[in-house]
Formats: structure tokens, C-alpha cells, sequence
């Protein structure tokens, strides 16, 4: 069988509004509720941890990419979904964890990052070599040389194909992306207002500078493999704000990829956009959409609606301990700043109410801290050993109760809460009509 990716890059060509979103978390809830859309699909899904989830010293997962994706077939199997139907990739691989290094360091981490992505059956390798390092003499804010990025690209691709050439049971030729979005992933720090659609002149500069170089390196065959180029379509998010998709804006660029029988678009920070603003993505050939801190923030809205119901149904009776999540989040934010001292910016009120509700979701992060953990699982806990009325799920989660009413879902925390973040994977189903191909 094709690989699905190229699938959807030959869909594209005829004209065909068909696409793929990327599933970028290491979540445990969010990867089940992603594998049982793919499940009701009955599709592939495609799983893209970055540089910073998964790399060689753990990330802050603390997991390796073999590690993550044993990881992900031990979920698979929770949910009874087929591991082979995983599209394993790697999102940003190149020198941004080390980018306060030397750029012959850095460079050197990047390629033993790749050689155990590929090593460990990633097949969607996203080469990201444009983050200048300590000793590169590039102004703040000004653009990496296209010439150097290009060269250095090529040099993470030489180890992934000579590494995918002696794994054992590599599913087929690994796939490449190129180049990178503006702002930074994971959300815009700033204002919005002056958010650039990527112009078709530096597309198309990184387009032949990368060919250059890869046919220059004896890479001509894995550059027919580089599927898709990041470019910012005009999307974005910030801690209170989205901007939509406007097709007017993106038209031009758009229009110019048409020109590649082999090439589509990537665009990043999809997050919060309208289903409308999704479809149109894809018809507009920017087929590869990446999603993360929208499946988180759903995620989160789902514990903190559990969280209310515990308290309302148990909080005056003395013989139950209340998991106090919500608190425990807060205290633990506090304590561990670095996620998100950074990103957050306001008086004390201002900055309490984006650690809980910012589109960014910085709360992400703090997932895997031993005390959200343990309150986690005793709100999961208290909410098993006592229903939750029927009653307090419509006023906290009204969908999650109208599922539960027309039968489509069980009365039970862990499912209501992956039930929360199908709401977002249902909308990526539908925009990209992915499991039209399989």
C-alpha cells in the first residue's frame, strides 16, 4: 500500500480536498481520544511528538523515540486500535533544544536526534535546521541564510537515509518536510495583528535553495520525498486571541504550489480554527494540519468540568477526600514556573487566569508532575465510586450529557473526558477527509 501521505499529496494533485491532521502531543488522553476517532474512522493516524517532547536525553516526556513509540503501541492496544495503522513522525528535528550551543554541537545532537527517529520507525520527518546557534552570527529576529539552513538539512537527511536503509522492518522510504512557520510553534507571544502570510518569493526561494542542495549531496531521491513545505497560511493563536484563516490573504501562495506535481504545504498552530477555516485550509493545498495545545485546552475543560461536578456532588460529605484538582494544578504552576513564566504576562489576577484558560495552554506541561497525577486519579477515583448525576453533567458538560442521553457514550470520568477531546478530532476528521484514502 502507498504510504497515506503520499496518498493525500496525489489527492491534492487532482484536485481532491483531502488531507491529514497531525496529532502533536504526548498526552496519554489525548493520544487515546485521537486513536479512537482514527478507530471510528476506521483510518490511519498520523503522531508527530517535537524536538522538545521526545529526543535523545528524553525530552520533557522523558522519553526517547523508541520509548514514545512503545508508548503509543501499549495505548493503541488500551483502546483495541491497530498499530500498524500509526503514521509515526517527527516534528521541528534539528538544533532548537540546543540552540544556546555551537552549531557544531547543536548540529552533531541533531543528527543522533534523527538517527533514532528513523531508527526507531518514524516515516514523517520534518527537517527544521532553521533556528540559528550560539556562534551563528545572525541578528535577533533576522531570518537564518537559506543556504546554510539548506546545507545542514541535507546533512540530517543523509543520516536518515542511510539509517532507514539497515533498520530492520522500516515501513517503507521515510517522507520529509521542510522549512519552518512564523511566529514560533506553539502559539504567538505577541500581538496578532501583524501576522504575515509567508510571501510566494521566500517559498520559493526555500524550495530551490533546498533542491540545490540536496541534488548537490546526491540526494535527488529522498528530494522527491520532501512532500510538504511549512509555511504560515495566516493561522495563529495567542493567549486570548485566533486569527482565522482567510483565504483572500493566502490565495496567491495557494495558488503558487499548484505548480509542483510533488509538493504540498504544511501549516502549523491550526489550533481553534473554524471547521470552515479547516476545509478550507485543505482545498487551499495546505493539506497537513498540526493540532496540539486545542486537544490539551479541550482536555483540560473536560477535568476542570469533572472537577466541579466532584465538588458539588461530594464536597459537604466528611468521609470523602476531594482530589481539589484545580488547586493542585495552581499550587503546582507556582512551584515549577519555567513552562510558563515566560509565555504569561499581566498583574496577578491576569496572570491566575491565564495559567487556567490561555489558548496556549501552557497547563499542558504540568500533566505529568506527580501531584496532578495523584489528584488526577482520585478525582477519577471518586467520581467511579460515585455516579455522576445526570443532572450535574448537563450544567458542567452539556454535550458529554447529551451523548451519555442518546446512548453514544458511558457514565464513566475517563471516557467523558476522551469523549471532550473527540469534539476537536471530529472537526480535523471531517475538514481533511483523511480516511477517504484507506
Amino acid at each position: 500500500m502507498l504510504n497515506p501521505l503520499l496518498q493525500v499529496v496525489q489527492e491534492q494533485k487532482k484536485e481532491n480536498p483531502v488531507g491529514v491532521y497531525s496529532v502533536c502531543s504526548a498526552n496519554k488522553y489525548v493520544l487515546k481520544a485521537s486513536m479512537l476517532q482514527a478507530k471510528k474512522d476506521n483510518s490511519g493516524l498520523l503522531v508527530e511528538p517535537t524536538v522538545n517532547q521526545v529526543n535523545q536525553f528524553g525530552g520533557y516526556t522523558g522519553m526517547q523515540p523508541g520509548d514514545f513509540v512503545k508508548y503509543l503501541r501499549e495505548l493503541a492496544a488500551e483502546v483495541d486500535y491497530p498499530a500498524e495503522k500509526l503514521i509515526l513522525g517527527g516534528d521541528h528535528l534539528g538544533p532548537n533544544p540546543w540552540k544556546n550551543e555551537s552549531a557544531e554541537s547543536a548540529m552533531e545532537k541533531s543528527r543522533t536526534l534523527v538517527e533514532q527517529y528513523v531508527a526507531a520507525g518514524y516515516t514523517k520527518i520534518h527537517l527544521d535546521t532553521s533556528i540559528p546557534c550560539a556562534d551563528d552570527d545572525v541578528p535577533p529576529h533576522t531570518p537564518m541564510d537559506d543556504e546554510v539552513v539548506a546545507k545542514r538539512a541535507t546533512e540530517l537527511c543523509h543520516i536518515a537515509e542511510e539509517t532507514y536503509t539497515f533498520a530492520e522492518d522500516y515501513p517503507g522510504k521515510p517522507v520529509y518536510i521542510i522549512g519552518t512557520e512564523v511566529p514560533i510553534p506553539g502559539g504567538a507571544e505577541g500581538s496578532l495583528h501583524d501576522l504575515e502570510v509567508t510571501g510566494v518569493e521566500a517559498a520559493q526561494k526555500t524550495l530551490e535553495v533546498t533542491k540545490e542542495a540536496f541534488y548537490s549531496h546526491g540526494l535527488e531521491d529522498a528530494w522527491n520525498r520532501v512532500i510538504a513545505q511549512v509555511v504560515q497560511p495566516g493561522v495563529e493563536f495567542g493567549n486570548d486571541s485566533v486569527v482565522e484563516y482567510d483565504p483572500e490573504k493566502a490565495d496567491t501562495l495557494s495558488t503558487f504550489i499548484e505548480q509542483y506535481d510533488d509538493k504540498i504545504f504544511e501549516a502549523h498552530s491550526t489550533d481553534y480554527q473554524s471547521v470552515e477555516g479547516l476545509s478550507n485550509l485543505v482545498r487551499d493545498h495546505f493539506a497537513i494540519l498540526k493540532v496540539g495545545p486545542w486537544l490539551t485546552f479541550a482536555f483540560r475543560e473536560a477535568i476542570f468540568g469533572l472537577s466541579y461536578i466532584e465538588k458539588e456532588l461530594l464536597g459537604n460529605d466528611k468521609s470523602v477526600s476531594l482530589s481539589n484538582f484545580r488547586q493542585v494544578l495552581e499550587a503546582t504552576m507556582l512551584e515549577h514556573p519555567a513552562s510558563w513564566e515566560n509565555h504569561y504576562h499581566g498583574n496577578e489576577a491576569e496572570l491566575k487566569l491565564l495559567r487556567k484558560y490561555s489558548y496556549s495552554d501552557r497547563s499542558r506541561y504540568y500533566w505529568q508532575q506527580p501531584a496532578v497525577q495523584n489528584a488526577l486519579e482520585k478525582l477519577f477515583s471518586n467520581l467511579r465510586n460515585n455516579e455522576i448525576p445526570l443532572t450535574l453533567l448537563s450544567q458542567f458538560l452539556p454535550n458529554q450529557y447529551q451523548a451519555i442521553r442518546d446512548g453514544e457514550l458511558t457514565n464513566e470520568p475517563e471516557a467523558i473526558a476522551l469523549h471532550k477531546i473527540q469534539e476537536i478530532t471530529e472537526l480535523y476528521s471531517k475538514a481533511t477527509q483523511f480516511s477517504t484514502i484507506f
